[in-house]
């Protein structure tokens, strides 16, 4: 399946647990202030890619514990960050996004579900600048949460995960 790719991120230790392989999807409705990837915001910049490809790089990497789909807004391309996610769960590997919207806004969104149902871990939310915190483990302000999707969606709420404070 095709869609609009920024940049994919071999090896990547900050953009989840382990060393993962990063997709960063074109496109995002947010554009939020001071945001850490403004390149991706334009719905026709980037590239075409094939999610094949994508799933093939994954294959090639022994080393990966999972992978990350970033932006942009990976919710901007739901189909094809599914069709990701479920490759990438079939190899038995990790799967998490980043998000712009709330999981609660996702829920609302029936395009969205077979994406959140591939994922073990949602970052959602805008980036803040007014919560901005470098303490954070993987996110960027405070207003993000890190959501156990799978008992979120079993729950019917959001579940959120403390990889602040490691246990």
């Amino acid at each position: 399946m095709k869609f609009r790719l920024a940049s994919l991120v071999n090896d990547s230790i900050v953009d989840g647990p382990g060393i993962r392989l990063t997709v960063f999807a074109q496109g995002c409705p947010f554009d939020c202030p001071n945001c850490h990837n403004p390149g991706t915001h334009d719905p026709e910049g980037g590239r075409e890619a094939d999610t094949d490809w994508v799933l093939q790089r994954v294959k090639e990497n022994p080393l990966l514990s999972g992978v990350t789909l970033s932006g942009g807004e990976p919710f901007a391309q739901p189909e094809a960050m599914a069709e990701i996610a479920r490759g990438v769960k079939a190899l038995g590997l990790h799967v998490m996004a980043y998000t712009g919207y709330t999981f609660e806004q996702l829920l609302d969104q029936p395009q969205a579900q077979p994406l959140l149902e591939s994922l073990d871990v949602l970052v959602d939310g805008p980036f803040e600048q007014s919560h901005r915190s470098l303490a954070l483990a993987f996110r960027g302000s405070s207003n993000q949460r890190i959501l156990d999707v799978p008992a979120s969606l079993k729950s019917g709420s959001a579940v959120v995960l403390d990889w602040d404070n490691p246990q």
